[in-house]
């Protein structure tokens, strides 16, 4: 049974402020983020050289895009220390800088003419420096939604973690179809990509004022422990929680990727035109979006460990039939393509509406922070910013329907690292 928590009207309101001003940097950040996703097949025209293939120019932009989450470790151990020891809001607040400074230098990159070999190296610079700071921030958001959202209603609140990551995803997705709506690919190729990288700077400058009023929840007890926001402590009293958390982040990223990211190339190589696909991808993310809170408030009715175990289970058994014979099946109709990809996302969202929070609900406060996220960030660098350039190797190789098979076998271990978790009702409704 649920536990009923009293809250006056005040402190309600508050918590629910908290939980707006941490999500609007989360999809801020997010926006951020992927419009590197969205853009990446015009900008990689001026920053690559000319004398390269389109598949050389596509393997080292999505290199680059890989390359950026092997930055999230270090971002969410620099930031998870922050957020341990000074506080959840401090760590929040200075990884938006860190994203609004980088939007801008990655709107200023000299093109490959201007500068020759320069130009790929400078734009690799740029979006490690993005992957530092979106590193830092998932660990921090996790933790702070977790500790401020509402007793008995934790999956609902903690589910728009993943409202305005998505969002930010949709959003960068969104930008690019008003953007061929209004211009060329030519006139993008030409600097018009600058212009969402532009964008991104200024709302992150924006979401910034937000989070400078956010209320900390980090106490002051924890954070004067001398074990707070430390690896040692992490590692020497917390390793099986790490692990496990590993465990199942790697199939979550990697399914997330896969779905959100590079099905937009597979569905492309269908026949389906880059337009086309982009407002096909724009859909199934706005219902994506909308449908986290619905799985968050699920997860609070039947507990986050069936959650995990339907999410590994029937994506397990659904993804490639899917992917592979039910989407060449209907590669006619958009329509059904974009059906497919959405049952996929609702499968995907009874991880991803809870994943925050189950991580946070493994550590103790004074590690909470850089535990979610050093463990989410490893797992994300391996598994999930791969994604994209691991599913082109194998289909360069000429067997991409085995990259599926990969998947599945990540799932599987997901569903066995699920099964560790504690059973209900103790671990349900239990409060840190």
């Amino acid at each position: 049974m649920t536990t009923e928590h009293i809250y006056s009207p005040e402190e309600k309101r508050k918590r629910i402020f908290g939980i707006v001003g941490a999500a609007s940097g989360n999809l801020v950040e997010w926006f951020d983020f992927y419009i590197y996703a969205v853009f990446a097949v015009y900008f990689q025209q001026a920053l690559t050289a000319p004398d390269m293939n389109s598949t050389a120019k596509a393997v080292y932009v999505w290199g680059v895009f890989a390359a950026s989450f092997f930055m999230r470790p270090i971002g969410s151990w620099v930031f998870g220390r922050i957020a341990d020891k000074y506080g959840r809001k401090r760590s929040m607040v200075v990884s938006i800088c860190l994203m609004a400074l980088s939007s801008f230098l990655f709107a200023a990159l000299p093109t490959y003419g201007q500068v020759g070999m320069m130009a790929p190296f400078l734009l690799l610079l740029v979006r490690l420096l993005q992957g530092l700071s979106v590193g830092g921030e998932y660990g921090a958001v996790a933790t702070y939604m977790s500790e401020i959202a509402l007793k008995g209603k934790r999956g609902f609140y903690a589910s728009f973690q993943y409202v305005t990551l998505s969002g930010g995803q949709l959003l960068a997705s969104l930008l690019g179809v008003i953007m061929l709506a209004f211009l060329t690919e030519q006139q993008l190729q030409d600097g018009a990509w600058r212009i969402p990288f532009v964008i991104g700077g200024i709302t992150a400058l924006i979401s910034l004022l937000a989070r400078s009023r956010l209320e900390e929840t980090l106490s002051n007890q924890d954070s004067n422990l001398k074990e707070s926001g430390s690896l040692r402590e992490l590692f020497s009293k917390h390793w099986r929680s790490f692990l496990l958390v590993v465990g199942y982040t790697a199939a979550g990223s990697l399914s997330f990727y896969v779905i959100t990211v590079y099905s937009k190339t597979y569905i492309t190589a269908l026949g389906i035109p880059g337009k086309t696909a982009g407002i096909m991808m724009t859909v199934a993310l706005f219902v994506y979006m909308l449908a986290q809170p619905v799985f968050g408030a699920i997860a609070d009715r039947i507990g986050r460990r069936k959650a995990m175990l339907i999410f590994s289970a029937s994506l397990a058994i659904c993804i490639y039939p899917v992917m592979v014979t039910g989407m060449h099946a209907v590669s006619g109709s958009p329509v059904m393509i974009t059906l497919l990809l959405i049952f996929l996302m609702l499968l995907l969202s009874f991880y991803t509406s809870i994943s925050g929070l189950i991580k946070a609900e493994m550590f103790p406060p004074h590690v909470r922070a850089l535990g979610v996220g050093f463990s989410y960030a490893v797992a994300n660098a391996i598994f999930g910013g791969s994604a994209p350039a691991v599913a082109l190797q194998f289909k360069g190789a000429g067997i991409e329907n085995t990259f599926f098979i990969y998947v599945i076998v990540m799932l599987v271990i997901c569903f066995f690292c699920s099964w560790k978790l504690p059973k209900e009702p103790e671990y349900l409704h239990h409060d840190h």
